[in-house]
């Protein structure tokens, strides 16, 4: 059955324009530059990626990653790349402020929403494009990813670029049009995504065909991907560092990314992230909210429609294999779900701009389903206002009036996000939401989480070590606090270690080594101190909490008495 809707065939339709893309990108600068600088360097993956980054800078070393004096083999070179490239344009080299390292995941959510609006118009129209990439831009998930300098964020690009060209291939051989260079791009994409994450992007493509192979007998578009030549061009984009970083390495880069990272998530709970399956279930409403009902009634829909229309197919594909797939793998993050949650925010497109959707009947565990994913809308929106009011009165003491804009602005979103008024077009509706939900995020990255001081300890701790210098070459030693976002603002050769590593590293240099000590360290280190107390002098201390650990601090800061 061919469908008028299926767009990659249509020529004359009404389709985006650059004006309408430019007015999007502005929105996502809008949506996750805010923030970018103020809020201090998160622990602990962001601060392990730019800390690993700027020694890429500092040694000139492109191919070999570290962490100080640890390999860092857990993930490919693509995101340290296109990090060093961000700050050599800087052109503040390793000293390159934290801003400079998001501009990447900044930009590369900018891409995920224009290439979603781009999807979504193809295959649902204009309109649905606009509320594809406006939903994106404000969801959750996206508004933290694309404020930090992790991987994540151009993972999602990479799959948008893999799944769209999929799209292409599929629906255009359903609509009896020729693949292009559909195919190209497809294997193009998933080199790029193998160098920034491994096979997170092969294994969704991989899912989604299986996936249209099994519930769509014409399979003859399946030649059209041209896998044995896709597979070279693949290669031709990953292999080259894989090479290199194999002879640098030998063996150790395999053994540490796939045998220790890969499969150690893949067989057992990985780094205390163990988590039974039901995990993405439960946080849905979270990490899609402010549209996670919204999303979830499209997708909802579509299970009563996909035989008939194989648009809804093709995103069906796209979403539950891999998320039933990341269910059953122990290792559970938030982030995981990302690059199928575009799947769902084009068919609450669809499901808003439809009139088909509008009329179907849905069977009674969807309504109940619904009714569940609403309560859950409602909690997370209560929380969110919740935290966006309260954390400063918590942490400070003092009521912040940005802290009540946030919450407003929470409120606002999700009330827009869950369909309310229903008078207002769809388009606006999901675009004024998606403004509040970006909007709130803004004030809160911006306004009211960099002043918390207490939170902010590697900051407190950089900001006294550079005041308490005794030399140029000063060196920080930290025992008992040991986040890397410490050694990315206090210099690479920041020694986090114990009570009795710091001891020892004040008798070796006692002119110049500064030791920072927390409570826990503090008998350890008198101890090992030659002279103990008395031999030292105490140069300030600091309070606050230790958020990775859920812990509160108390560090002292020491030299040895002259």
């Amino acid at each position: 059955m061919q469908h008028a809707g299926i767009n990659f065939s249509e020529k004359h339709r009404k389709a985006l324009t650059p004006l309408n893309y430019l007015l999007l990108a502005v929105f996502c600068l809008f949506a996750f530059a805010p923030g970018i600088a103020t809020l201090p360097p998160t622990d602990r993956d962001e601060s392990r990626f730019v800390q690993a980054t700027r020694q890429m800078v500092e040694s000139g070393d492109y191919v070999d990653i570290r962490f100080q004096d640890e390999p860092r083999y857990k993930k490919p070179a693509g995101i340290y790349w296109l990090q060093s490239a961000a700050v050599l344009v800087s052109g503040q080299g390793s000293d390159a402020p934290i801003w400079v390292y998001r501009l990447v995941s900044v930009l590369a959510g900018t891409f995920s929403v224009l290439a979603l609006a781009f999807i979504g118009d193809r295959m649902f129209g204009r309109t649905a494009g606009l509320i594809a990439g406006l939903g994106l831009a404000g969801a959750l998930v996206l508004g933290i990813e694309a404020r930090i300098a992790k991987t994540d964020a151009t993972l999602l690009a990479t799959a948008l670029l893999a799944q769209g060209a999929l799209a292409a291939i599929y629906l255009g051989h359903r609509a009896g049009r020729p693949k292009g260079h559909a195919n190209r791009l497809f294997w193009f994409a998933q080199g790029l995504a193998l160098l920034i994450k491994g096979p997170v992007v092969p294994f969704l493509s991989v899912l989604t065909i299986a996936a249209l192979a099994i519930f769509d007998r014409d399979r003859a578009w399946l030649r059209k991907l041209r896998p044995f030549t896709g597979l070279l061009l693949t290669l031709l984009v990953a292999a080259p560092w894989l090479v290199l970083i194999t002879i640098r390495t030998g063996a150790e880069f395999w053994q540490e990314s796939v045998g220790k990272d890969l499969l150690s998530k893949v067989g057992s709970g990985q780094e205390s992230h163990g988590f039974p399956p039901g995990y993405y279930f439960l946080t849905y409403s979270v990490f899609m909210w402010p549209f996670a009902l919204a999303a979830l009634d499209g997708g909802l829909k579509a299970l009563n429609r996909f035989r008939d229309d194989p648009r809804l197919l093709f995103c069906l594909a796209w979403y539950l294999p891999y998320w039933i797939a990341i269910e059953l793998i122990p290792t559970k993050l938030p982030h995981y779900a990302l690059p199928a949650y575009p799947a769902l925010i084009l068919l609450m497109a669809w499901s808003l701009t439809d009139p088909v959707a509008s009329g179907i009947v849905q069977p009674r565990w969807q309504l109940w389903l619904r009714r569940v994913c609403a309560f859950g809308v409602i909690g997370v929106s209560a929380g969110l206002a919740a935290i966006a009011t309260g954390v400063t009165p918590y942490f400070l003491g003092q009521y912040s009036w940005w802290g009540q804009l946030a919450g407003l602005l929470v409120l606002v979103a999700a009330a827009l996000g869950a369909g309310m008024p229903k008078d207002l077009s769809p388009l606006r509706r999901t675009g004024f939401a998606a403004a509040a939900a970006a909007a709130a995020f803004g004030v809160l990255t911006w306004k009211v989480l960099p002043p918390l001081r207490p939170l902010w300890l590697s900051p407190q701790i950089a900001g006294q070590f550079e005041q308490l210098k005794t030399c140029p070459t000063s060196r920080l030693v930290s025992a008992g606090y040991g986040e890397p976002s410490l050694v990315f603002l206090a210099g690479t050769d920041t020694l986090l270690t114990s009570g009795k590593g710091a001891a020892e590293a004040l008798a070796q240099d006692p002119a110049c080594v500064i030791a920072v000590v927390s409570a826990a360290e503090t008998k350890r280190f008198l101890d090992a101190v030659p002279g103990g107390a008395a031999a030292l002098t105490e140069l300030g201390r600091i309070e606050g909490m230790n958020y990775s650990k859920g812990e509160p601090r108390t560090l002292t800061f020491y030299t040895l008495a002259k």
